[in-house]
Order: structure tokens, then sequence, then C-alpha cells
């Protein structure tokens, strides 16, 4: 198999890995909750303060952190009868997208620049 066709097998592999988790992010209002998720610092962040950052209801906001939490996006530490939700920064979930965005940037660098040494020729 081409050096370039089996980049384009594993960039094929890597949006089936990362499917869940771009598709939990691809939200705006998950956006707006990894906002303020981020904002509240390593020590992690509770559903009332989410609520009182956002425009949404306190189930909608338990239910987004829900979804962000089954793709693996964020855990969640329970102190007492407190939930606190963080970015685990042991996850790789984080990495592996940002392995899949370079493994693309990257064919799309090699496409481009193949194009322009093509016209060069012409």
């Amino acid at each position: 198999m081409e050096h370039g066709q089996e980049r384009i097998r594993q960039l094929a592999i890597q949006f089936q890995r990362c499917q869940k988790t771009l598709a939990a992010i691809g939200d705006p209002t998950r956006q707006q909750i990894v906002l303020a998720l981020l904002s509240g610092g390593c020590r992690g962040v509770r559903v009332g303060e989410v609520t009182a950052k956002s425009h949404l209801s306190r189930p909608a906001v338990s239910h987004h952190l829900g979804i962000l939490r089954e793709a693996g996006l964020i855990s969640v530490r329970r102190e007492g009868t407190k939930n606190y939700y963080y970015f685990d920064a042991n996850q790789s979930l984080w990495a592996e997208m940002l392995g899949l965005f370079q493994l693309a940037n990257d064919l799309i660098t090699d496409a481009a620049n193949q194009k322009m040494t093509e016209e060069d020729e012409v």
C-alpha cells in the first residue's frame, strides 16, 4: 500500500476512534460547558456553578455533563454529597484528538505541496 494511502487509512481509524468524542464536543452547548469547566481550575466544578455560568437549567447541565463524561472527556469526583466535574490530565482522549488533527493537517499540507509541485512542472 502506498505511503499516502496508508496515512489516509490511519486517519480513517483515528476518526472512528474519536467519533464519540468529536460528537460530544461538537455541540455548542457542551462547548460552553467545557469552557465553564476550564475556568473552574483543577479542583473541579459543580453543576450549580456551570448553571450559573450558562443559560441552561440544572437538569440540562447534568444531561450534557453526562454526555461529556460518557465520551470520556471529563471525570467526576464525589465529596460527600457533592459532585465535582473536571478534566483528568492523565486522559489520552485529548492527545488522541490532537493526533487526529495533526495527521489530517499533515495530509492536507502534503496534498497542497504536491499540487504546487505539479503546477510548477507544467
